[in-house]
C-alpha cells in the first residue's frame, strides 16, 4: 500500500537538502579573531568576516551555536550569549574546513587610541618611558592580551585593517605596545583580576577629525567641502603617496625660492666676516620660543665661530647640527654647504676641504619657521664638527638675530610630506576605527590634543563630534570614554597671559559635559622641553582610577579638584571645589599658579589660601577682582591637591575671548 506519509516526508527532506546552503569555503576572518583574543564579557559574541557568497558558516563558542550565510558581497555575521569572565576558551568556525581559535578570553575590552602620547611604546626605543627597561622585563601578564592596529589611511570606511593579531601580554610583546594603554590595562587587572583585551590604534602627530567620520563632521560647516573632496578623491592611496613624492620632490626649490628672492641674503649675514657683536646670545639645542622668542614666526639667523686645529686645515669635516625646526640653510666661512627640509631630519653637511683653515672658522644657520616652534634643537649630542672619530662640540652659546625681513608664513607652499595625509579629516577613522565597530568594547581611552592646540576654541566641538560618534557608530550607547588632559609643556612664563595649550585643556575639560566621560589630569607630571612625558606610569594609573570607580563601582577617589563655582567676597574671591577627597593641599608648601584680574582683563599673581574646601584668592593691586585662573599656561607653576594626591585641574572662572578663538 502507498505510504502517503512516508513520501510526504521523503519529499521533504529532498527538497530541504535541495535549498539547503553549501557549507563555506574561504572563510576570512578580521585580525580581531584570532589565538590569545579577549572577548568583552556580559555582552553578546559578535562574530564576522567574509566566505563565498551563497555558503553558510557556523560559529561555536562554549557550546552555543550560531549560523550565517554569506551575502553576495561575501559578508557574513552571527551573535552569541554572552559570557561572564573567564578562559581559556576555543572559538570554533565551521564551514567546509573548520578554524579553531585557542586560548580565548572573555574580560574587559578597551580601546587605547589618540596620538603620540598613547602610540609612545613602553620599550623606549623613539621616547623614554621612566625605568622603562625593569617595566618591559617585569610586565608577565598572561592574562593581559595586546592587540595593535597597523597605521592606515582611507578616504572612505573600510571593512578592514592591518594586524598580526592578538598578543599574551610578555616580556617579549610588551615593548612596542602603548605604554599608556598597558599601564592601565595592568592597573585594571590588578584590581578587577579578570582578563584584560588593549586594542591599541593610534598614530602620532594626528588631529581629532582624522578620527571622525565623514557623516559626523559634515555637521561642522567648515569641514563640509574638505570632507566631500576627501569622499569624492577615488584615488589609491599608493596613487596618492606617489602623487605626494612628486610634490615633495620640488617642494625644497620652491621654499628655496621664496628664501632667496625674500632679500634675506642681501644682508650678508652669511658672510665669515660679519660683525655678530650687537647679535643675542642663546644656549643651543632648543627652540626659541624656550629661549624666549614665542611670538617669532619666520627666519633667524644663528651663527658660531669655531677654531679649528692646524691638522685639520685642508681637510674634509662634517658638520652635524642635530634637528632643526623647520628649514634651514647652513654656510661655512660664507659659501653654502647644505640646507634642509624636514624637522625629524638629523643634518649632516660636508664641509670641502678648500673651506677649513686653522684658527677661527664661522658657522651660519638660517632657519626658516613655518609655525608652532623653530630652532637647532639637537640632540646635544649630534651637535658636533668632525674629523674622522675627533670632535669638536657646538652646543652652548651660539648668537643669533630675528630677520628684519618679514615672511607670511600662512602664504608659503605647504610642505607635501607624505604622512600630511595622516590629518585630513575622516581617514584614521575609515581605516583604524570602522573596522573594528563590530568588535563588543567596555571603553576607550585617548590621549589626543597637542596637535589640534592651536585651534582650541574649535577643540570645542570638534572633540564632543567624535566622542559621540564613536559611540553611535559602535552602538554600545554612551560607553565609557576616559582622556588625559595635556600635560605640562614648554617655557615656563614669568607673568601670567594666554596660551593656547591653557586652552586646548580647557576645551578638553568641556567634554566632560558628555555622559559617562572623565578625564585625568596630568599637569605635573609634564616636561618643558619634551612633549612626549617620560612618567606614563601616572597617566595610565590615573586613568584607571576613573574606570574603577565610574565603570567598575569601586570606591577609589578617581579627579583632583574641579571648579565648581566662585563668589566674590569684597578684595577677594571665594573659589569651591568638588573632588577634594581627604581634603585640599598645597604640594611642597605655599600654594601657587592663581591670578586674579580686575575689569580691566589684566591678570596678575595672587595670594591664595585654602579653607576647607575653597580657596580664597586676592592680590593687593586689584582692589575690585573680577575673574581668577588657575594653572593658565602651556607650563604652570601650580601645587594644588586633594588628599588623594591626585592634581587640580587648571580652570578660568572668566569667558573672554582666547587667541585661539576663530582659528
Amino acid at each position: 500500500m502507498f505510504n502517503i506519509r512516508y513520501s510526504i516526508l521523503i519529499f521533504v527532506a529532498v527538497m530541504t537538502a535541495a535549498c539547503s546552503n553549501p557549507p563555506a569555503e574561504n572563510i576570512e576572518l578580521p585580525p580581531l579573531f584570532t589565538d590569545n583574543m579577549v572577548l568583552q564579557q556580559k555582552q553578546k559574541v559578535v562574530v564576522w568576516g567574509k566566505a563565498d557568497p551563497g555558503s553558510e558558516v557556523t560559529v561555536e563558542f562554549k557550546g552555543k551555536h550560531a549560523k550565517s550565510v554569506a551575502d553576495n558581497d561575501g559578508k557574513w555575521k552571527v551573535i552569541l550569549p554572552s559570557a561572564k569572565a573567564g578562559g581559556p576558551y576555543k572559538l570554533m568556525v565551521f564551514g567546509k574546513d573548520t578554524i579553531t581559535i585557542k586560548n580565548v578570553m572573555v574580560g574587559e575590552v578597551w580601546i587605547c587610541s589618540g596620538q603620540s602620547n598613547m602610540e609612545m611604546p613602553l620599550d623606549g626605543k623613539w621616547s623614554t618611558v621612566n625605568n622603562f627597561e625593569q617595566e618591559v622585563a617585569n610586565a608577565d601578564y598572561p592574562d593581559i592580551r595586546l592587540l595593535m592596529v597597523k597605521k592606515e589611511m582611507a578616504n572612505r570606511p573600510k571593512d578592514n585593517f592591518t594586524s598580526k593579531g592578538w598578543e599574551v601580554c610578555s616580556p617579549e610583546t610588551v615593548g612596542k605596545f602603548s605604554a599608556v594603554g598597558y599601564f592601565f590595562g595592568r592597573d585594571l587587572y590588578k584590581d578587577l583580576k579578570v582578563p584584560v583585551g588593549l586594542i591599541e590604534t593610534a598614530w602620532g602627530g594626528t588631529v581629532v577629525e582624522a578620527w571622525t567620520s565623514a557623516e559626523a563632521l559634515k555637521h561642522i560647516p567648515e569641514m563640509v567641502d574638505t570632507v566631500k573632496a576627501i569622499e569624492t578623491d577615488m584615488r589609491t592611496e599608493e596613487e596618492r603617496l606617489a602623487d605626494t613624492k612628486k610634490m615633495q620632490s620640488i617642494w625644497p626649490d620652491k621654499i628655496g625660492e621664496i628664501i632667496k628672492n625674500s632679500g634675506t641674503w642681501k644682508h650678508g649675514y652669511q658672510d665669515a666676516g660679519y660683525n655678530i657683536g650687537k647679535w643675542k646670545p642663546m644656549k643651543l639645542p632648543t627652540t626659541w620660543e624656550l629661549a624666549g622668542e614665542e611670538k617669532v614666526d619666520g627666519i633667524v639667523w644663528f651663527a658660531r665661530d669655531v677654531n679649528i686645529p692646524s691638522s685639520w686645515a685642508g681637510k674634509k669635516l662634517t658638520l652635524s647640527l642635530g634637528r632643526i625646526n623647520d628649514y634651514d640653510f647652513t654656510w661655512f666661512n660664507g659659501v653654502k654647504v647644505g640646507r634642509g627640509v624636514d624637522v625629524a631630519d638629523l643634518r649632516h653637511y660636508t664641509i670641502p676641504g678648500k673651506l677649513v683653515k686653522a684658527g677661527k672658522n664661522r658657522i651660519t644657520v638660517e632657519v626658516l619657521d613655518i609655525g608652532a616652534s623653530g630652532g637647532l634643537y639637537g640632540p646635544a649630542d649630534e651637535m658636533k664638527l668632525s674629523l674622522s672619530d675627533k670632535s669638536i662640540p657646538l652646543t652652548g652659546t651660539w648668537k643669533y638675530k630675528i630677520d628684519p625681513i618679514k615672511i607670511d608664513v600662512s602664504k608659503l607652499p605647504e610642505k607635501p610630506d607624505q604622512n600630511s595625509g595622516v590629518n585630513r579629516p575622516t581617514v584614521l577613522y575609515n581605516a583604524m576605527i570602522h573596522p573594528l565597530l563590530n568588535y563588543r568594547i567596555r571603553g576607550a581611552i585617548w590621549y589626543q590634543g597637542e596637535s589640534n592646540a592651536e585651534r582650541a576654541y574649535q577643540y570645542r566641538y570638534l572633540f564632543k563630534t567624535m566622542i559621540n560618534n564613536w559611540r553611535k557608530d559602535w552602538k554600545e550607547g554612551d560607553f565609557p570614554f576616559y582622556f588625559v588632559q595635556l600635560a605640562n609643556f614648554m617655557r615656563i612664563k614669568e607673568e601670567p597671559g594666554d596660551a593656547s595649550w591653557a586652552e586646548l585643556r580647557e576645551a578638553q575639560t568641556m567634554a566632560l559635559q558628555l555622559p559617562n566621560t572623565g578625564m585625568a589630569v596630568t599637569i605635573d607630571i609634564g616636561d618643558a622641553v619634551d612633549i612626549h612625558p617620560h612618567n606614563k606610569q601616572d597617566v595610565g594609573k590615573r586613568l584607571a582610577l576613573i574606570a574603577l570607580n565610574k565603570t567598575y563601582g569601586v570606591n577609589v577617589p578617581y579627579s583632583g579638584p574641579m571648579y565648581k563655582s566662585m563668589k566674590k567676597e569684597g578684595n577677594s574671591i571665594r573659589i569651591k571645589f568638588d573632588h577634594t577627597d581627604g581634603g585640599l593641599v598645597a604640594k611642597g608648601g605655599k600654594i601657587k599658579g592663581f591670578a586674579l584680574a580686575g575689569k580691566d582683563k589684566k591678570f596678575v599673581w595672587a595670594n591664595a589660601k585654602i579653607e576647607g574646601d575653597n580657596v580664597i584668592v586676592w592680590s593687593d593691586k586689584v582692589k575690585d577682582p573680577v575673574a581668577v585662573r588657575y594653572a593658565w599656561a602651556a607650563n604652570p607653576v601650580c601645587n594644588l591637591y586633594n588628599g588623594a594626591g591626585l592634581p587640580a585641574s587648571p580652570f578660568r572662572t572668566d569667558d573672554w575671548d582666547g587667541i585661539t578663538k576663530g582659528k
